[in-house]
This record gives structure tokens, sequence and C-alpha cells, in this order.
């Protein structure tokens, strides 16, 4: 069995695959302060409670937004699987041409997005990751990544909006019944995700336009995007597991 972690900002998301079945999902929180022993014994807490074995494990692959936290997780693959993993980075066959000016610079997160959405769906394609941060992508016919666009997350504004406003208070980040917000919070709720709606509908229909192709299709994933997904008819298919899907499939070609 392969196990895929993609390391992002805010949470870990962990898949165990047996062949192109998962097996397993979990989520952990992304904690620089942790180590390796701490994010073993959760693993062997979670490996338990599933009734899984971690002898079972063949393969890790790892793709990570977060540099700091990568060594922790390193040691702990070696000292708990008795693996050493496989990092998503430059050099290692994806199956994807990068039309990047620096490839170096793109997240290997999108990387894994873009084989998974490719790979799975078909091209051209359309892939967007609601996370820390909104991310686009866009996928050719060819399987060519030809680049995409990054705005703030759903979270990241609200955070970001409270924070430089005195007056406005905290809130959940919740999608009101209304547009027409008849308080603060219900205002905050409303700009903050049917804003994002409105991001959403706008670029689609940019890249859309760029490409030539008014049906390419849209794939979405992240933790975020039910927040979105209902409201917009933009979308194709929500895949909250995209991400660690076109890591095993990376994983596959580099075996």
């Amino acid at each position: 069995m392969i196990l895929a972690m993609d390391i992002g900002n805010t949470n870990i998301k962990t898949a165990l695959f047996d062949g192109e079945e998962m097996v397993k999902y979990w989520r952990l929180t992304t904690n620089k302060m942790m180590s390796s022993d701490e994010y073993g014994i959760l693993l062997v807490n979670l490996f338990r409670h599933s009734d899984l074995s971690m002898e079972a494990v063949d393969g890790i692959i790892i793709s990570s937004v977060a540099p700091s936290i990568n060594f922790t997780i390193e040691h702990m693959c070696q000292n708990y699987f008795n693996l050493k993993p496989m990092m998503l980075a430059p050099g290692i066959r994806t199956g994807i041409n990068l039309r990047y000016d620096n490839p170096r610079e793109l997240g290997s997160d999108r990387i894994a997005n873009a084989v998974g959405a490719y790979e799975i769906y078909g091209g051209p394609c359309i892939f967007i990751d609601f996370g820390t941060a909104t991310t686009f992508g866009v996928v050719s016919e060819k399987g060519d990544f030809l680049g995409g666009a990054i705005c703030p997350g759903l979270r990241s504004s609200a955070e970001a909006l409270v924070d430089r406003a005195a007056k406005l208070p905290n809130f959940e980040l919740m999608k009101p019944d209304s547009v027409i917000g008849k308080n603060t919070i219900t205002n905050l709720q409303s700009g903050i995700v049917y804003g994002h709606v409105g991001i959403v509908n706008y670029m689609v229909d940019k890249f859309r336009q760029e490409l030539g192709c008014p049906t390419a299709k849209v794939i979405v994933t992240g933790g975020l995007a039910l927040l979105v997904a209902d409201e917009t008819d933009r979308i194709d298919v929500l895949d909250g597991t995209l991400t660690l899907k076109g890591l095993r499939l990376i994983y596959e070609k580099n075996k």
C-alpha cells in the first residue's frame, strides 16, 4: 500500500491507497512545534484505530508547501515506517509539461492537482484548490500545465479583514441564507463567501476564454470547497482528495 501526504499550511491531508483504491483518509494539523515522535504516535493510533498495519505500507510520497516541517515528517517516516519518503520536488517524473517561467517556484500541491485533474478527468481542464490560498490551475488538452492564478483563501480573507478593521467582530465562516445581510455578521459572511463565488465565476470564464474552450472541465478540491460549490454552475466535479490521488499517480510513475 502507498501512503500519500499533502502537507499544507493548515492541515496535513493523508491517504492510504491499495492500488487505485483509497482505503483510508485522515487530516492532521500542521504544527511545526510537534516532534517526529508525536506525529509518529498519531499515525500509530490512527492505523490501529482503523485496524490497519503500518508494515503494509510499501511506499510514501509527500507534497509539502510548509518546508519548516519537512524534516520532522521525513524523520517520522523513517522511524515509524522504516521507509524513506519520496518527495515531490524538481526532477521527479509527473507526465505533465510545466509551461511555467520557473517551474521550481510552482507549489508541489499544484503539480499534484494538475496530474490528478488531467489523468482522472482529462484535458483541457481547470482545477481550483480552496485552502489557505485559493489556487487556480489550467491544463491543456495535451497535458501541459499552462499556469493559473492565486488569490487569498476564504479563511485568510476573513482573518485579514477582522485583524485590520478594529470594529469588525470575529465570525463563523459559513454561508448566510441571503446575499443581503441584515447585520454585521451576515454582511461579513455574505461578502466573503458570495464574493468568492464571484471570483470563481469570473476567473473560470476568463480561463475558458483564453483557452478557447468554453466547455473546459472544472474540478475543485480543498477543505473549503463546499462553501462555494453549490453556489456556482461553473463547477463540474467536486473531488476533495484530488491532490492525494495526484500524488499516488506520481508515485506510480517514479517507483
